[in-house]
């Protein structure tokens, strides 16, 4: 899926929403992930950049971040933009207003929203109505801009992605490993998910990435069995146990899935540990090793303390890469300036 030495593919993506990693042509992805690297480059030269000057940005919240939060106000910031952060306590959004009617008052004052929430179909409404691009920033189906700084963070280590095999541990079903799953496909990278059969993707998921994977010369595998599961792996990728609103589900969730908690042990049955070729990596926030008021224990959940922090483990380099994939989603559909 590396750009280099192959025949160019124009792409254009101006006045474009992103709303879940499947809208998106492979030819886009690699634009995404090429000009996130070029970004990334410029901002490290301290180069100034004015590519979201005079742009404003509204960032629309239900749910709270860290990560793209931060990454999409530094993102604007750094191209000369500006942005204006509102949470469900500072909208009407689908209370006293209709969605549609807040797609219409925004898309009329901002150039460009970034939406973090619950369901698909408001992002796809704010889409539809605002009349501006609007990106994606995870709701309960999908979180395509995760993906695309997982995608980022995989080349970098690597330097390509065809042909390498990613085990995804944990909830099969939730919007990180869906997304990361199309992703991975569109890529030409094997890709395993790995999680107890409660967990497992519906069948019409799996039938439609089943096709994504022939079309593209990988393998999906739905596998339960987390020691067979990551025999040479290139990327050992795990979540949160419990996503925001199903707290309630912690007890019943940990002694699930316990037997797939991410150890060096399991690890270093990747066999490509000591060879260097696997890595970690999470979307963060993770439960390795403090206690959190959701827990109320101290301890690792989804993954161990020596694994979370081993040098093998890239979640922090792949943190940062949120910033600059976003920061290529935004200059790649508002700004005039590439």
């Amino acid at each position: 899926m590396k750009s280099k030495n192959k025949k160019k593919i124009k792409v254009n993506l101006k006045g474009r929403s992103l709303l879940k990693l499947s809208d998106l042509s492979d030819a886009e992805i690699v634009y995404f992930i090429d000009l996130a690297d070029r970004l990334k480059v410029m901002k490290k030269r301290r180069v100034r950049r004015n590519g979201l000057l005079r742009k404003n940005i509204a960032m629309i919240f239900e749910k709270p971040s860290t990560r793209t939060r931060s990454a999409c106000t530094v993102a604007a910031v750094d191209e000369g933009g500006s942005v204006e952060y509102m949470d469900i306590h500072d909208l009407h959004l689908g209370k006293k207003e209709s969605i549609i009617d807040s797609a219409r008052v925004l898309g009329s004052m901002f150039d460009g929203i970034m939406f973090r929430g619950f369901r698909q179909e408001t992002v796809e409404i704010l889409a539809r109505y605002s009349g501006i691009p609007v990106w994606n920033g995870l709701t309960d189906d999908s979180h395509p801009t995760q993906t695309l700084a997982d995608l980022m963070t995989i080349r970098e280590y690597f330097h390509k992605l065809r042909g390498l095999k990613v085990v995804y541990i944990g909830d099969g079903r939730n919007n990180v490993c869906l997304s990361l799953m199309t992703g991975c496909l569109k890529a030409g990278i094997d890709f395993v998910d790995c999680t107890p059969h409660e967990l497992t993707p519906d069948f019409k998921i799996i039938k439609q990435a089943n096709r994504a994977a022939k079309a593209h010369d990988c393998s999906l595998q739905i596998s339960h069995q987390p020691e067979s599961a990551v025999k040479n792996a290139n990327v050992i990728y795990t979540d949160t146990w419990i996503s925001m609103g199903e707290e309630k589900k912690l007890r019943k969730r940990m002694k699930l899935l316990k037997p797939y908690q991410v150890t060096m042990s399991l690890m270093n049955k990747t066999g490509n540990l000591k060879s260097n070729r696997v890595i970690f990596l999470h979307c963060l926030p993770a439960l390795h090793n403090y206690e959190t008021e959701l827990t109320k224990r101290s301890g690792a959940l989804e993954v161990t303390d020596d694994v979370f922090n081993s040098p093998f483990s890239k979640v922090f380099d792949q943190a940062e890469n949120r910033l600059h994939t976003i920061k290529a989603i935004m200059v790649a559909t508002i700004s005039t300036k590439k």
